[in-house]
């Protein structure tokens, strides 16, 4: 059985990430080639690193403080899936709430936790008055099947920021 909670700031240490599988094997990923999208090889392992475990921990204490939603999905315990959405609002009249994070542990992709943890997403962020989630996503064909099961579309307008940050993503937004 899965338990969904918020994830408290005390909680948020390299501890808690100690039974959280990371990996993902990408082998495709879309691309924007003149105007247009479409789907190249890129093959890679994705897996986080102890230092970039540190980052995320520092990042997510950082959205608690600044009014933000840590959420995670735990089982026996264990952190197995969790997500984060930024308090600031942006975009005008998007009004746009941002989804910085949104992971599954290897083990336990396929079961509907990410949906789950979507949900809780859209339902905090309507509640402090976004009309749409924005996602700075990962490319993978995998990944971006997820976001279109859960509704997400090219967002209307982009947020630098992500863009510089990681020009390979895909940048989508949902209505909450």
């Amino acid at each position: 059985m899965i338990e969904y909670r918020v994830i408290k700031e005390e909680e948020l240490t390299k501890e808690l990430f100690k039974d959280f599988i990371r990996h993902q094997v990408v082998n495709d990923c879309w691309r924007r080639e003149e105007g247009k999208w479409v789907i190249k090889p890129d093959p890679f392992i994705d897996d986080w690193t102890p230092q970039e475990y540190e980052f995320l921990v520092t990042c997510l204490k950082n959205t608690i403080r600044t009014g933000g939603f840590v959420y995670g999905a735990f089982s026996d315990g264990k952190l197995k899936g969790f997500t984060s959405v930024e308090a600031e609002i942006f975009g005008g009249e998007n009004r746009y709430a941002d989804l910085t994070c949104i992971h599954v542990s290897e083990d336990m992709r396929g079961m509907g936790i990410g949906r789950e943890l979507f949900q809780a997403d859209r339902q905090w962020a309507k509640e402090h008055g976004a009309k749409k989630l924005y996602i700075s996503a990962h490319s993978a064909v995998e990944t971006q099947a997820f976001y279109k099961k859960m509704g997400c579309a090219e967002a209307k307008e982009y947020r630098q920021e992500h863009v510089e940050q990681e020009p390979y993503d895909c940048q989508l937004e949902c209505e909450v």
